[in-house]
């Protein structure tokens, strides 16, 4: 199951707050062509196929295919300075840590 880790979880809280999301929505990641990328957008609730994770007021939304390429990933957030030299906050995909 994708792991989050307390800064992705913040970064998410933020975005749908932000975002004034009803009770309820949350991040959608979505795999629909898995050679191009995932795709992350914001969702006012879940589609009927995907998989849910909930937890102190966050909900990410997993499409079925995003769902298993993201089995054994944990989902962080990442500083990145962009081409004008300001920083910003990314989100970033890594394995997990073998325990």
């Amino acid at each position: 199951m994708l792991a989050i880790t307390d800064t992705a979880a913040e970064a998410i809280k933020s975005l749908t707050t932000d975002a004034e999301l009803p009770d309820g929505g949350g991040l959608r990641i979505a795999a629909t062509d898995p050679e191009q990328g995932l795709e992350l957008s914001l969702a006012a609730q879940a589609d009927g196929s995907d998989t849910v994770l909930t937890g102190e007021g966050l909900n990410v939304f997993l499409e079925p295919m995003a769902a298993e390429v993201l089995e054994d990933k944990v989902l962080d957030v990442q500083p990145f300075t962009n081409d004008e030299g300001q920083e910003e906050l990314r989100f970033a995909i890594g394995p997990q840590a073998e325990s």
